[in-house]
């Protein structure tokens, strides 16, 4: 995977370039991608994405909760296996939304030489966000690159956005999510020691330490499946403060139980894939009432997941 960390790192020539933010790499950025590396690699030439971290969002509108449907390596990968040939994450902060739309096209242009630059509908760079598509087809006039516009991407009528799945995953529809990505939501996460009060009660559980700022599903309980070291597992994942056992309030907590699964995973880097949410979070009056419940959504995700 050639993934850099700054355009500073980069300097090719003729190539074909996207530049959003990608987040979530949906069914419509997806289109973009797939239209980019098609036409790009018919000309020989190399597909290129620019994306950006901090999301400019996070910077100018001081966005400070968990917002990311993917993080930056993620999103590389993801733009990888839809086969990007050169990744580039450039920094973003004030003195980058300040940069004119003529500067930063002619900073791009000295490290990248692209001949075609495609952009989505809505898309628009540089200082007050001048640069729309009319703006960069001028520039691109004097530079030597020309610009497309791709149209929005629809899906049963609904334009396919990120903030659009960041508010289905607010609201625990992970299977209506997962039809605007186009895959199913999933996070990565490394299992780090809890309480182990899932364990007392027959039930143990693996705890993740996610990403801060990475969006996660409403809380609630899910049917999931697991993958570690490329196997994947059966699971149920609660989300949620644990109403029954905490008196006082606590961050929530993402705790997945295997299904038939035993051996040790402290430490392990996973990834948990949601595939159907099976019920809100609930206070129970006992532990056993909790018990009960627990049996009855390890039967409901194993009739889903079958």
């Amino acid at each position: 995977m050639q993934h850099y960390r700054s355009l500073d790192q980069v300097h090719l020539q003729g190539v074909w370039l996207t530049i959003g933010s990608f987040d979530g790499l949906h069914l419509g950025h997806q289109e973009i991608i797939r239209n980019l590396t098609a036409e790009a690699h018919q000309q020989s030439a190399s597909a290129v994405v620019l994306t950006f971290y901090p999301h400019p969002a996070e910077v100018l509108r001081s966005r400070d909760f968990p917002f990311y449907l993917t993080t930056p390596d993620e999103k590389a990968e993801l733009l990888v296996q839809a086969g990007v040939d050169v990744v580039i994450t450039h920094p973003f902060d004030r003195q980058v939304a300040a940069t004119s739309a003529q500067e930063f096209m002619t900073r791009l242009h000295q490290h990248l030489g692209m001949r075609h630059l495609k952009i989505g509908h809505d898309f628009a760079l540089g200082r007050d966000r001048a640069g729309n598509a009319q703006t960069l087809s001028e520039i691109g006039e004097s530079l030597g690159y020309s610009v497309e516009q791709i149209p929005p991407f629809s899906l049963d009528g609904q334009i396919v956005s990120s903030s659009r799945i960041r508010f289905l995953l607010g609201a625990g529809q992970v299977e209506e999510a997962a039809r605007f990505l186009g895959r199913n939501f999933s996070i990565n996460g490394t299992v780090v020691l809890g309480d182990q009060r899932g364990r007392s009660i027959g039930f143990p559980t693996a705890n993740l330490e996610l990403w801060e700022m990475r969006a996660i599903p409403a809380a609630g309980v899910y049917a999931c499946r697991v993958g570690i070291n490329g196997i994947r597992y059966d699971a149920v994942t609660n989300i949620g403060v644990r109403p029954t056992f905490e008196a006082n309030p606590v961050p929530p907590r993402v705790e997945t139980h295997l299904l038939d699964f035993q051996d040790n995973l402290y430490g392990a880097s996973i990834k948990l894939e949601f595939i159907a949410r099976l019920r809100g979070e609930q206070r129970f009056n006992s532990v056993n009432e909790l018990i009960a419940q627990i049996h009855r959504d390890v039967a409901a995700a194993r009739q889903i997941l079958a």
